[in-house]
């Protein structure tokens, strides 16, 4: 039996699966205070970052409504491939382009993703306040599984990331922004995240070992940690792990 003070809520597609509570994606939360949308479903278990369409009661509506009594609301999820550079109505503010920012507890994402060659930032001593700021103030998509994290308000772009396995979360975030093909693979620091630079042999000739002397003669170097790259056997492991997770490389 509906309650005076409750809204009907429904969360389509894989929001269903996020929320904390028996009934599947519809349940009845009853309000106990003024909230907004964005209070009601972040309650029910549904970061704001998982959400992309959003009704109550049939008409369009932002995060920060707020909700009456009796009202229905529908949160959509994502429609593959998503666009950061264009603008919604839940995302007024687009990003110039995808640009990573990586939490400690999907951490080999970071490695990974600069290997298709994407801005990629993670530190691992960076706190939630920390990721927050930067992911506003330098426009990227924050990728986490703490959902708390990703209810901060500051955050606009982001992903809760539901596979367990490195590659298989590789996958899932290429997939739901079409990047499948890699934009520039292995021009950046798999460390530093840094776009590496041209070097000549004979400038890193006394650090590299004798069987790479021998048979390598193209080299790159990170301008920060002075790491050097060449295509030899760890490269090939990681495009042969890449191609399998359905990675197009293009070289």
């Amino acid at each position: 039996m509906e309650k005076a003070n409750e809204v009907r809520v429904e969360c389509s597609g894989d929001l269903a699966s996020l929320v904390r509570r028996p009934g599947g994606g519809i349940v009845r939360y009853t309000l106990k205070r003024r909230a907004s949308v964005k209070d009601v479903l972040e309650a029910l278990g549904v970061p704001h970052t998982e959400v992309y369409g959003l009704r109550v009661d049939g008409e369009t509506v932002g995060f920060g409504h707020v909700l009456e009594p009796g009202q229905s609301v529908r949160a959509e999820p994502a429609a593959p491939p998503v666009d950061v550079t264009v603008s919604t109505p839940l995302r007024p503010r687009a990003l110039p382009g995808l640009r990573f920012l990586v939490d400690e507890n999907v951490a080999k994402l970071a490695p990974l993703l600069r290997a298709l060659g994407f801005d990629a930032v993670h530190d691992r001593r960076s706190g939630d306040a920390r990721i927050a700021c930067l992911s506003a103030d330098e426009g990227r998509v924050v990728l986490s599984r703490d959902r708390a994290l990703l209810k901060r308000s500051a955050i606009t772009w982001g992903r809760l990331i539901r596979a367990a396995m490195p590659l298989e979360q590789l996958a899932e975030v290429l997939d739901l922004f079409g990047a499948r093909k890699a934009p520039a693979p292995f021009s950046r620091c798999l460390r530093c995240n840094a776009e590496l630079a041209a070097v000549a042999k004979r400038d890193v000739l006394h650090r590299l070992e004798p069987k790479t002397r021998l048979y390598y003669d193209e080299f790159r170097i990170c301008p920060v940690c002075r790491r050097i790259y060449w295509r030899g056997s760890h490269q090939e492991h990681m495009r042969g792990s890449l191609l399998r997770a359905g990675v197009i490389l293009g070289d």
